[in-house]
C-alpha cells in the first residue's frame, strides 16, 4: 500500500479506533471507551495504520505473555506455558483490505516478539459466527489451528492459531 504509515496508537485515536472496532463486530469483540483504554495499557504493541491523508485505515492491539488480562482466549495460550506474543484484535477498514496494511502490522507484532525472546505469535479466529476472511488471512501468514474452544457461554467457537516465530516473514 502506497503511503501507508504506521505509529503507535495515542490517546486521540481512541474515538477512531473504537468505532473501527466496534463496526467491526462480531468479528472483533464490540468494547467500550474504559475497556479499550485499559486493554491498549496492557499492549506492548498498539498500533494504528494511517493513509496518506491521515486517516486511520486499520489498528492492531498485542500483548506480551503474563500480563493480568481476563480474556478467555488468553488464557488458553497462557496455560500451554509457552513464551507467546499474543494478537488480541486487528480490525482492517474495508477499503483498506488485500492491501497489506494487516501484513505490515504483523511483521512489526514478529519484530516485537522476537525482541522479547518469545517463540510464537498467536491469535485466535471465530468459526462461529464464521470468519473466512480472517482464516484465509492467517493461514495465508502460516499461522496454524492448535486448538478450538467456545467461548461467551458457548456462543462463539473460536480457532486458536499459532506460528513459529523463526522464519521468513
Amino acid at each position: 500500500m502506497q503511503n501507508l504509515r504506521l505509529r503507535v496508537m495515542r490517546p486521540a485515536d481512541l474515538d477512531t479506533v473504537l468505532r473501527l472496532n466496534n463496526e467491526a463486530a462480531p468479528a472483533v469483540n464490540e468494547l467500550d471507551r474504559d475497556s479499550l483504554t485499559q486493554l491498549r495499557d496492557m499492549c506492548d504493541v498498539a498500533l494504528i495504520a494511517a493513509n496518506r491523508d491521515g486517516d486511520i485505515i486499520a489498528f492492531l492491539l498485542s500483548l506480551a505473555g503474563g500480563q493480568d488480562y481476563d480474556s478467555e482466549n488468553y488464557r488458553w495460550f497462557e496455560q500451554r506455558r509457552v513464551r507467546h506474543q499474543y494478537i488480541d484484535r486487528i480490525v482492517v477498514a474495508g477499503p483498506a483490505r488485500g492491501t497489506g496494511v494487516g501484513r505490515a502490522m504483523y511483521e512489526s507484532v514478529f519484530e516485537r516478539a522476537r525482541e522479547r525472546s518469545a517463540t510464537e505469535v498467536n491469535a485466535e479466529v471465530n468459526l462461529r459466527p464464521a470468519n473466512p476472511r480472517s482464516m484465509a488471512f492467517h493461514e495465508r501468514l502460516g499461522f496454524r489451528q492448535i486448538g478450538e474452544q467456545e467461548t461467551k457461554g458457548n456462543t462463539v467457537r473460536v480457532a486458536m492459531l499459532s506460528r513459529a516465530v523463526d522464519g521468513v516473514f
